[in-house]
């Protein structure tokens, strides 16, 4: 589908054609991306969808420990050299 840019105010728009919208499930508010000289337009509502869903899951399954705890816990290079009890 081709279209043209249309002024508004000192910018330019495209207007997109109820269906897309529709199709799309863009609502009020969007996400432009620019990837590949493409311009690219979805829902942002989309963006961290199911995000709640997902903690607990991993909350139920005790997967959501720290990757890194082992490290963090104990002092670190830095303490053990520099700091001056």
């Amino acid at each position: 589908m081709k279209t043209k840019l249309i002024r508004i105010g000192n910018s330019q728009g495209v207007r997109i054609p109820k269906p897309l919208i529709e199709e799309s499930g863009i609502t009020d508010e969007i996400e432009m991306i620019l990837r590949d000289n493409e311009i690219v337009l979805r829902s942002a509502e989309t963006t961290r969808k199911d995000w709640d869903e997902a903690f607990e899951n991993m909350a139920e399954e005790d997967d959501d420990g720290l990757l890194d705890q082992k490290e963090i816990e104990g002092p670190s290079e830095w303490d053990e050299t520099e700091w001056t009890w």
